[in-house]
C-alpha cells in the first residue's frame, strides 16, 4: 500500500490553527447558551444575582461572567446553580430546536467537565421536550473521582460501566462496579463516581425524577 503523503510544516501549522479555531468557537457557543439559559432561568426565579450567590455558595463576579457568556462553569458549579434554583442540571445546557427526530452528532457534542479535565459528561436526549427521565454519557480518567451534591427528592440514577471500572460511593457505602455491571441508587444524597483502575471508565446513567421536567 502506497503511504500517503505528508503534510508540509505550513500545512500542519494551518491544520492545527483551524483546529483550534473551531475548538474555541464550540466552547464559545456553549458558554452563551448556558450564559442565556442562567439569566432566563433567574430572572423567572425571582433572583437577583447575589440572591442566586448567596442561594449557590457561587460568586456573585463568577455569576455575572457565566451570564455574559465570559465564562465556561465546570460541571461541579452548574449543579450548585441548578440546586439552588431548583432546577435539573440539563435545563442549564439547553440548544435544541424542536423537531419531530433529533440527531446528536458525536463530533457536535457539548462536552462538560470538571475543573482538572478527568470527568466529563455529554447529554444524550433533547432538551427541548417536558420528561422525568435524562441520559447521560460518563468518562471519568484514572484514579479520580467526582463528587456529586445530593439531587432532588426521589431522584434515582441507574448507571452501567461499559469500559473499565468504576466506584459508587451512596452515602456511606461503596459499590465496586466491574465493566457491564450496572447500579440502581437513589441520587438524593451525596454520592461519588470514583475510578480506582488504570483505564479510563466510561458509564452510561439514566437520571429519573420524581417531577416532570421542562427545559
Amino acid at each position: 500500500m502506497a503511504e500517503a503523503p505528508s503534510l508540509s510544516d505550513g500545512e500542519s501549522a494551518k491544520r492545527s490553527r483551524n483546529t483550534s479555531k473551531a475548538v474555541k468557537q464550540e466552547s464559545s457557543a456553549l458558554a452563551e447558551s448556558i450564559g442565556r439559559n442562567l439569566r432566563s432561568l433567574r430572572v423567572r426565579k425571582g433572583y437577583s444575582l447575589e440572591r442566586l450567590a448567596q442561594a449557590s455558595g457561587v460568586s456573585r463576579a463568577m455569576l455575572s461572567q457565566i451570564e455574559l457568556g465570559k465564562s465556561t462553569p465546570t460541571i461541579a458549579l452548574m449543579w450548585k446553580v441548578a440546586k439552588a434554583l431548583e432546577v435539573p442540571f440539563s435545563a442549564l445546557n439547553v440548544d435544541l430546536e424542536a423537531g419531530s427526530s433529533v440527531v446528536l452528532r458525536a463530533k457536535d457534542a457539548k462536552i462538560l467537565s470538571s475543573h482538572d479535565g478527568s470527568f466529563s459528561s455529554r447529554s444524550l436526549f433533547p432538551h427541548d421536550t417536558s420528561r422525568k427521565v435524562e441520559f447521560y454519557e460518563l468518562e471519568l480518567a484514572p484514579h479520580s473521582e467526582e463528587r456529586a451534591h445530593a439531587h432532588a427528592p426521589g431522584t434515582i440514577e441507574n448507571l452501567v460501566v461499559t469500559s473499565g471500572e468504576a466506584t459508587i460511593v451512596v452515602g456511606e457505602v461503596s459499590h465496586i462496579l466491574k465493566e457491564k455491571d450496572a447500579i440502581l441508587f437513589p441520587a438524593d444524597v451525596p454520592h461519588i463516581y470514583r475510578n480506582n483502575g488504570s483505564v479510563r471508565a466510561v458509564m452510561y446513567l439514566v437520571m429519573s425524577y420524581t417531577d416532570l421536567i421542562s427545559g
